[in-house]
């Protein structure tokens, strides 16, 4: 084995050489119960598998049962063993990968959207353009002062993520992100 192709622990190096990566958001649901969480975490890390972004939160209440969002990169073969492993999880009831139905209904991929809160520096000209940007990306101001801003913004993750490095130079002091809350399109649900 040369060096250019030493092991790193995780199950990326399996990868076959001709295989590209591709980010997948999957949904799982789940018993709302104590531990469940750290299973599914536990299942990725203990693998070596990325999470670029997780949310959860309990979605049926009668039926004490959670919605796990999961976004995760690797290769196609990667990312099926993750889908197969978290349906062995005992407290899983269903795992979707969001994004092959997606493309199978037509769609480039599922609607995802986040929610960010973005403090900004507010004083001088930068007070005004940071005002006039959140204006353009339909940011609302839900704190502010003679120093400061904390800006809310909703929508994709690209949108999020232009939002972010426009303030950068106008003084971005914090962000704070939900993660990926995601659902494919039509009358079905997962």
């Amino acid at each position: 084995m040369n060096a250019q192709h030493k092991p790193t622990g995780s199950a990326y190096f399996i990868a076959k050489e001709t295989e590209q990566l591709e980010t997948r958001t999957l949904s799982v649901l789940v018993d709302n119960e104590p531990g469940v969480l750290a299973r599914v975490i536990g299942l990725f890390s203990g693998r070596g598998y990325n999470i670029e972004s997780l949310t959860v939160s309990e979605t049926e209440h009668e039926a004490h049962l959670s919605r796990i969002t999961i976004v995760t990169n690797g290769t196609p073969h990667v990312l099926e063993q993750i889908k197969h492993q978290l349906e062995r999880i005992v407290p899983v009831h269903r795992v979707v990968d969001l994004s092959i139905r997606a493309r199978e209904r037509g769609h480039e991929k599922p609607l995802e959207r986040e929610l960010a809160l973005i403090k900004v520096k507010g004083e001088g000209d930068h007070r005004v353009e940071a005002l006039r940007l959140a204006d353009a990306f339909r940011a609302q101001v839900i704190d502010a002062n003679t120093e400061h801003f904390i800006f809310e913004i909703t929508g994709r993750v690209s949108k999020i993520e232009q939002f972010i490095s426009i303030m950068r130079p106008l003084g971005l002091i914090e962000v704070c992100r939900t993660g990926v809350a995601a659902l494919n399109r039509g009358p079905e649900g997962m």
